[in-house]
């Protein structure tokens, strides 16, 4: 469930008017409810309730500080996958005893980072990294606290794109391999094995492959213990599913429900990394409809907001539902909704059935509070939009819309152009 919802006509955000909000602060923007994410974060903390649990924000869905305040302050970690997202959780006031680093890629000064800031955990994802994170303690007279994330090969029926538990994902380490792996982190001197991680991928709608996937995990934790590995803490990843148009993705407690008794055998800490569940159907990308033309064959509503602004249509394909601001009675069409980018894949919704709008009308294009300001850019030249948090009947633009100079900060022309 969330808060935005109709008033007669009129689209609101929690107590306040959409196209109040966008005739404010312009188009296009972002609209998040805070009543939503409370609501989120709340449904997934207490459904774990009976289970020593961390809910670790997975922070690539959306890393704007204040949504990472809010978490945060209801006793929130984070899943972090960059430095930069590391300086961005603990800058919001993230205990650090409740970050966990994941990615195939991290650099040893971001390692370095991670062990300054003394984070849960680090999650291995080869071997290689590994090795590189012993000697960077060793360089820091430290041992850093590791996981490794284990493949399980499970098919997570999602898009592939968004896979990652399969035998073919760059991710994690082959559980055939996992003992060898954890064996060969026993005899580094500067690593301190603190548990075990698996992601098997996002937007799941189903809960066997979360169930098939924790079997198999608690399988590799027993005969870790049996060799006298000692696993502390569980790390099973995020990947819960939301409604985007057809899509009955269960609830927290259903999954909970169904691997809780699972977890009670094994005594490790659960960490949980949810991020589009949390965020993604608490926001909203408002734009302005410019111009609508009729091509040989397809009517266009040209909007102001395009790739550069939310990418999932055009990247995978995804599925947004987008509706008028402020209703009418006018029967819909089919049209396709595209952006000002200079690309053919620069859409927001093709053949889709739309009430007829004019230049000047505002659309609501939904659940774009997971990737969608946080895969923003600036293609074109193009300024990223700005984003508003709601609170009731009151708002606060939590990061001010770019401008040509932001754009440019840290550009040089060096000096033998003139």
């Amino acid at each position: 469930m969330n808060f935005f919802k109709y008033v007669g006509k009129r689209l609101y955000c929690e107590g306040i008017p959409v196209d109040r909000i966008a005739q404010e602060i312009g188009t296009p923007c972002y609209i998040y409810s805070q009543a939503t994410l409370e609501r989120h974060f709340r449904a997934f903390d207490e459904a774990f309730s009976k289970v020593p649990h961390i809910i670790a924000f997975a922070m690539k869905a959306n890393s704007n500080l204040a949504i990472l305040r809010l978490f945060a302050r209801m006793g929130g970690g984070a899943d972090i996958v960059s430095g930069g997202e590391l300086f961005r959780a603990l800058k919001s006031g993230v205990d650090p005893r409740q970050i966990v680093f994941a990615g195939v890629g991290k650099t040893r000064e971001e390692i370095r980072e991670a062990l300054h800031a003394k984070i849960l955990m680090i999650n291995v994802e080869s071997s290689q990294e590994l090795l590189a994170i012993d000697e960077t303690a060793k360089q820091l007279g430290v041992k850093a606290p590791i996981a490794l994330r284990v493949n399980p090969d499970i098919n997570p029926r999602t898009h592939p794109y968004i896979s990652t538990g399969l035998k073919k994902s760059k991710f994690g380490i082959q559980i055939t391999k996992a003992v060898e792996q954890y064996r060969l982190a026993t005899r580094l001197d500067h690593v301190e094995i603190v548990g075990i991680h698996s992601h098997i991928g996002s937007q799941l709608t189903q809960i066997k492959p979360f169930v098939d996937a924790l079997k198999r995990v608690s399988q590799l934790v027993q005969e870790l213990r049996g060799l006298g590995i000692k696993i502390r803490c569980l790390d099973f990843g995020g990947g819960l599913g939301i409604h985007y148009k057809d899509e009955t993705p269960p609830h927290p407690r259903d999954l909970a429900k169904a691997i809780v008794p699972l977890l009670e055998s094994l005594g490790c800490v659960l960490i949980l990394e949810p991020g589009r569940v949390l965020v993604g159907n608490a926001g909203i990308l408002v734009t302005r409809v410019l111009y609508t033309k009729d091509g040989e064959s397809k009517r266009f509503v040209v909007v102001d907001a395009g790739m550069n602004d939310l990418i999932r249509p055009s990247l995978y394909g995804a599925y947004h539902k987008i509706e008028p601001v402020v209703k009418t009675r006018r029967s819909p069409r089919k049209v396709d909704v595209v952006g000002p980018i200079c690309e053919s894949g620069d859409f927001l919704a093709q053949d889709r059935l739309l009430p007829p709008v004019e230049s000047g009308d505002l659309l609501a294009v939904s659940s774009a509070g997971a990737y969608g300001f946080s895969m923003a850019s600036n293609y074109n030249s193009r300024s990223r939009p700005a984003e508003v948090l709601v609170q009731g009947e009151k708002y606060a633009i939590i990061r001010e819309r770019e401008s040509y100079d932001d754009q440019i900060r840290g550009e040089r022309i060096p000096a033998h152009l003139g």
